[in-house]
């Protein structure tokens, strides 16, 4: 039997124009796959295209929450990435229906194809998590295992990378506001990874690298505290603020009233995930289902993380970055 060249092989990635996606299909384009991207708004992913050579990115409509758009997506794949997931509800869009439920879609949709499949989780996902996102994250790989136990898992930490909402998020409001809050006290543990090395553990999987019908945890070389992050995003846009501990109950009241925004900054659910450290289980790290255990050397944020936050400085471009950088205030 002929074994299939990159270029042959056909690789659907669902919601490949998030923030991840986008990482995960230039990864994709380097080794000459074809790609399909299926969206939700396929007139609001062109700029994926130039990612690849002329005809190798096609983009698609369709809906996790609709089986039927899912199936059309998925004819003649030979791989099926799904990396649809997201970090609050609206009314169309709940935790059970986009990340488990959808994930089934998908997962069946590949079966019928009989494409291999990549499903992209999170650390945290857990069946008796107080967390609404960690349980319908734990059902979404359950139900995926369910219906293909060959299927690979991977739960990145925080991603970070230009686009992400995390570090440029908190920059922002150093911008303005006078504290940062420390959720908790800022105790919990992240072990972020930058998003161009979760990327190319995707495309080393999609490649044949990792081991079929396994959980893969990737994490950054770095392990911080959430303090230790707004020290190091202080630093680098060198700016002074006050870090305030908020506890997790006064944070969670917050939230209640915070969820209804567009684009809300807390939510009840994300305080309970702040709860739990985030970080690359010991297990995964013994038995090799970690970026390094890929062969991938991971990114530091300090090798990444100043490239794109200099806008944030007062003098933007401007003023060179300080490698000490700036001491902050914190109230205890």
């Amino acid at each position: 039997m002929a074994v299939k060249s990159n270029s042959d092989t056909l690789v659907t990635v669902f919601g490949g124009s998030g923030f991840l996606g986008r990482h995960v299909v230039r990864a994709l384009a380097n080794r000459l796959y074809r790609i399909r991207v299926a969206v939700r708004r396929p007139e609001l992913a062109g700029f994926l295209k130039p990612l690849g050579s002329v005809g190798q990115i096609e983009i698609v409509q369709a809906n996790i929450r609709f089986p039927q758009s899912v199936g059309v997506a998925a004819r003649d794949s030979d791989v099926i990435i799904n990396l649809v997931g997201i970090l609050f509800e609206r009314s169309r869009q709940r935790f059970d229906a986009v990340q488990a439920e959808g994930a089934a879609a998908v997962a069946r949709a590949a079966a019928v194809e009989g494409a291999r499949l990549i499903h992209v989780s999170a650390i945290g996902a857990d069946p008796s998590s107080p967390s609404h996102y960690a349980r319908s994250k734990a059902a979404g790989e359950q139900l995926v295992l369910a219906t293909q136990p060959d299927a690979i898992i991977i739960r990145p930490s925080i991603v970070f990378g230009p686009e992400d909402d995390f570090f440029n998020r908190f920059a922002a409001l150093a911008r303005i506001a006078p504290a940062l809050p420390l959720p908790g006290g800022g105790h919990t543990r992240f072990q972020p990874v930058f998003a161009g090395d979760v990327g190319q553990a995707i495309a080393l999987a999609v490649n044949g690298v990792a081991r079929a019908g396994t959980i893969y945890e990737l994490g950054g070389p770095d392990i911080r505290t959430f303090k230790e992050l707004m020290q190091f995003t202080l630093a680098t846009i060198e700016r002074r603020r006050l870090l305030v501990p908020v506890p997790f109950a006064l944070l969670k009241l917050q939230g209640a009233f915070l969820q209804f925004a567009p684009k809300p900054p807390i939510t009840p659910d994300q305080v309970e995930l702040l709860k739990t450290d985030n970080v690359v289980s010991p297990d995964a790290r013994a038995q090799g289902r970690t970026l390094e255990g890929l062969g991938i050397i991971p990114n530091s944020i300090a090798s990444v993380v100043p490239d794109y936050l200099w806008r944030f400085r007062k003098t933007g471009q401007f003023r060179g970055h300080t490698p000490q950088g700036i001491r902050t205030t914190t109230r205890t």
